[in-house]
């Protein structure tokens, strides 16, 4: 009795989980359905699971050149992204969770509200730069732009992270005689683990899912496109054809193995979101 009472005060509550998860998911469900549908089917009625599934979408996508290109920089320059980021931003993160000095904290808020600003505000800039570097045109003119967006929030969970550390670690690795560097190197940064895993995998996402800098530094050269450029410029297989069903079958093929990857690593993006919330 007391198990069903428990129940049905719960009820509420996975019910109202049950309509967020399917807020959240049936988009990606109807366009997994949408990419085993025929052209005919898809336009002659709206149908939640195929009635003649086909794989012709899947074969047509990985017959483009184009796309396996734009998968090919997509993964170049996510990868870099997400290195180049880890790599200055732990630096950064460390110097202004460990160290003390003057103005550390109006750094830190100078840094978090750089992600205050939209990205086409500083489009015409970057655009500018990337000119001036000629790098216009190739996959490194996203590499360099990218951390605009991706560095500071690596910066910030990162700083929480090495000011929840215990202060204990670093001094008695300083009386074993190990350099600042070392100390860093060799210590507290394989302890930050789970934060390096949650910055590195969501500025990879961030970067593989970017639209507005691909397009417009891009565009006068397909083959330094990436996929989502790549997807929003699929033209079907006769004149006027509107390639839906192409399109979300490359949808599904960029988007699940981001899913895969999230899905291995949740603890440790929990983990790392969740590290300095509880000083002790």
């Amino acid at each position: 009795m007391n198990t069903l009472i428990k129940l049905l005060k719960r009820l509420p509550l996975y019910l109202l989980i049950g309509l967020v998860a399917l807020y959240a998911l049936f988009p990606f469900y109807w366009a997994l359905n949408t990419s085993f549908k025929s052209e005919s089917e898809m336009f002659e009625s709206a149908t939640y699971l195929p009635e003649n599934p086909t794989l012709k979408n899947y074969e047509y996508v990985f017959r483009d050149g184009t796309f396996l290109l734009a998968l090919r920089n997509s993964a170049i320059v996510s990868s870099a992204v997400s290195i180049l980021s880890l790599t200055v931003g732990s630096f950064a993160a460390y110097a202004l969770g460990r160290l003390r000095f003057k103005g550390r904290t109006i750094i830190l808020y100078i840094v978090l509200s750089m992600t205050m600003f939209p990205s086409i505000s500083v489009l015409s800039g970057l655009y500018t730069i990337v000119r001036e570097f000629g790098v216009f045109g190739t996959p490194l003119a996203l590499i360099i732009t990218y951390p605009i967006f991706t560095l500071p929030f690596t910066v910030w969970v990162l700083t929480s992270f090495f000011r929840g550390l215990p202060a204990e670690i670093e001094q008695a690795a300083i009386v074993d005689g190990a350099t600042p560097f070392q100390t860093f190197r060799m210590i507290l940064l394989p302890l930050t683990a789970p934060a390096l895993v949650t910055t590195g995998l969501l500025s990879f996402v961030q970067s593989w899912n970017e639209y507005l800098f691909a397009l417009n530094f891009t565009i006068t050269e397909p083959s330094a496109q990436t996929v989502p450029v790549a997807i929003a410029q699929f033209s079907g297989k006769v004149a006027r054809q509107e390639p839906i069903a192409e399109i979300m079958a490359a949808a599904m093929i960029v988007t699940i193995p981001l899913v895969i990857l999230v899905l291995i690593f949740q603890n440790r993006i929990v983990a790392g979101l969740t590290a300095g919330a509880v000083k002790g």
